[in-house]
């Protein structure tokens, strides 16, 4: 997520800057070819940057999903909870051996839930790379069309 609040906080600034140098640059050609080759060019950067920014996620994504860090609890704290009664359905006593048993099984669904999120957030981070991505093959298309 750094990197996207990072991109927000500089895109603006390249937008303004790449706008005035594209500006200046083409002067003499005429205003309403001006606008439709920075129109281009910002879809192209916006598009661009949407891709970017699935592909980091996803790499992130992927990282969680081969190594999941997660928090877990010990099995120290898991047998206190158990004791004092704050884990639902720990009204009974139950043996050193259940007890260990029932803690393995909560690690074992810790690290399948934590794999799970990150596969969604795989399927999610699609969506930034699978729909703007025609859009910027689209609009690249054009500015070779119009630079012929």
């Amino acid at each position: 997520m750094f990197v996207f609040s990072l991109l927000f906080a500089i895109m603006p600034i390249v937008i303004i800057i790449f706008f005035v140098a594209f500006a200046m640059k083409n002067k003499e050609k005429g205003g309403e070819s001006v606008v439709r080759h920075l129109y281009i060019y910002l879809v192209l950067f916006a598009t661009l940057m949407m891709v970017i920014g699935g592909g980091v996620s996803i790499f992130m994504a992927t990282a969680d999903l081969v190594s999941p860090s997660g928090y877990y609890q010990s099995y120290t704290e898991y047998k206190q909870m158990n004791q004092n009664g704050k884990i639902e359905g720990s009204k009974t006593e139950l043996s050193e051996k259940e007890l260990r048993s029932n803690y393995d099984d909560y690690l074992n669904e810790e690290k399948t839930r934590q794999k799970d999120r990150a596969l969604n957030q795989i399927i999610k981070s699609l969506g930034f790379i699978v729909i703007p991505l025609p859009v910027f093959l689209y609009f690249n298309k054009l500015r070779k069309q119009q630079v012929e």
